[in-house]
C-alpha cells in the first residue's frame, strides 16, 4: 500500500521529501493504533489527534497538515480503481474506507494561520541584533577559541535575509554566482541584486525563481567582505554559506544562534528566522517605498515576466501591464518597463 501510495505521489511530481514525511506519518499513525489500515476507524482518528493537541501541543496547522496526508492515503486505499478493497474483502474479510471527514478534522479557514505573538523586528531591535552578531564574531575571534568563522556566517546570513526579505531556504541555497550588477544602480557595484533560485515551490512544481534588488547601501559591503575573509576559508565552491563539514547549512543550525542572540538581549519570543523577512517588508513600507513595488519584489509567485506573460496582459509594461499600478512603473529606477519579453527587467 506505502509503495503504491509513494508511486503516486511521485507520478504527481510531488517532492520527495513531502512523500516521505508522510509515508513516515501514516507509519506512525500504525504505530499508535496497532491496527491496519483495513479496521481503522474513526474513533481511532479522534484519539490520535487528540493526543497531539492536548500532550503533545501541536499547532493548528500541524494538525490540519496531518490529518490532510493521512486522509489522502486513506483515498488512496478505498479508492476501487486501485483495488485494495478487493484485495482486502478476499483475505480478511473487510476493506479500508475513509476515516476522515468534515466532522472530525479541522478545516482551513484563513490564509494567515501565524501565531499572534509573530512580529516583525523594530528598527532599534534589529540594529541591536545585528551589533551583537558583530561583537560575538569579534569576542570569539579575540578569545582564539575555534567558532568565529561560523559566527561571521550566521552574522551575514542573519544580514542578507533581511536585505532581501529571504526565506531561508532561499537564503541556504545561494550561490557566489547569484549576484549581478544593475545598471540602473551602478553604486551597488556587481550587488546590484541576487537570483533567487530555491523560491517557494508551487504544488507539483520546482523551485520558483525571482530576482530581488538590492535596496540598502551597506549590503554590497557586508558581502563582499564575506566573500573576502570568510567563504574563502570554510570551502572552495560556490556556495555562499557553507557549513563546517561542507554541506549546507542546516535551519536547526541558525535557528539556535538566532534563538541564542534574542535570549542575550532580551527579545520578544515571538520574533524567529522569518521575522527578518517580516521586517524587510515592514521597513521599506515605513520608510515611503510603494506597498505594491514591495509586494512584488517579495513574491514568490508573481515577477515581471510573470506579468508581460499572464493571460490578457498586454505588452505595455511602462503602464503596468494592466496589473502594476502606473504610479510604481513610472517612478525613476524602481523599475524598467522599457524592456520586453525576456529582457524585461527590475531596477533598482
Amino acid at each position: 500500500m506505502l509503495e503504491g501510495w509513494r508511486n503516486q505521489q511521485l507520478c504527481r511530481n510531488l517532492a520527495h521529501d513531502t512523500i516521505e514525511d508522510r509515508i513516515r506519518l501514516v507509519e506512525r499513525f500504525l504505530a499508535y493504533t496497532n491496527e491496519f489500515p483495513w479496521t481503522w476507524t474513526p474513533a481511532m482518528v479522534e484519539e490520535f489527534f487528540s493526543d497531539l493537541r492536548s500532550v503533545k501541543r501541536r499547532r493548528q496547522s500541524t494538525i490540519r497538515g496531518y490529518q490532510n496526508a493521512l486522509r489522502l492515503f486513506c483515498s488512496y486505499v478505498s479508492d476501487p480503481d486501485y483495488g485494495w478493497d478487493r484485495v482486502c474483502e478476499q483475505r480478511f474479510g473487510t476493506h479500508p474506507a475513509q476515516v476522515f471527514f468534515e466532522w472530525n478534522t479541522a478545516v482551513h479557514v484563513q490564509d494567515n494561520e501565524q501565531a499572534p505573538t509573530k512580529r516583525a523586528f523594530t528598527k532599534r531591535e534589529l540594529q541591536d541584533f545585528f551589533d551583537h552578531a558583530d561583537d560575538r564574531v569579534a569576542l570569539i575571534a579575540a578569545s582564539a577559541r575555534k567558532g568565529w568563522l561560523p559566527a561571521y556566517r550566521d552574522s551575514v546570513m542573519f544580514k542578507l535575509a533581511y536585505s532581501y526579505g529571504l526565506r531561508f531556504n532561499e537564503l541556504r541555497h545561494l550561490q557566489t554566482v547569484d549576484f549581478a550588477r544593475n545598471p540602473h544602480a551602478r553604486e551597488f557595484g556587481r550587488y546590484g541584486l541576487v537570483h533567487v533560485r530555491y523560491g517557494k515551490a508551487k504544488k507539483g512544481s520546482p523551485h520558483k525563481r525571482r530576482s530581488v534588488l538590492t535596496v540598502f547601501d551597506w549590503t554590497p559591503e557586508v558581502i563582499g567582505d564575506w566573500l573576502a575573509y570568510g567563504q574563502p576559508n570554510m570551502d572552495d565552491g560556490i556556495d555562499l554559506f557553507p557549513s563546517e563539514r561542507g554541506a549546507l547549512v542546516s535551519e536547526d543550525t541558525l535557528l539556535r544562534r538566532f534563538r541564542r542572540y534574542c535570549t542575550d538581549l532580551e527579545l520578544s519570543a515571538g520574533l524567529d528566522l522569518h521575522s527578518l523577512r517580516r521586517s524587510y517588508a515592514t521597513h521599506l513600507i515605513e520608510d515611503g517605498w510603494d506597498p505594491m513595488f514591495v509586494q512584488l519584489l517579495s513574491s514568490p509567485h508573481r515577477g515581471v515576466h510573470d506579468v508581460q506573460h499572464a493571460r490578457g496582459v498586454g505588452g505595455d509594461l511602462r503602464g503596468g501591464g494592466g496589473y502594476l499600478q502606473r504610479s510604481i512603473t513610472q517612478i525613476p529606477r524602481r523599475f524598467d518597463a522599457c524592456a520586453t519579453g525576456t529582457d524585461a527587467h527590475f531596477v533598482a
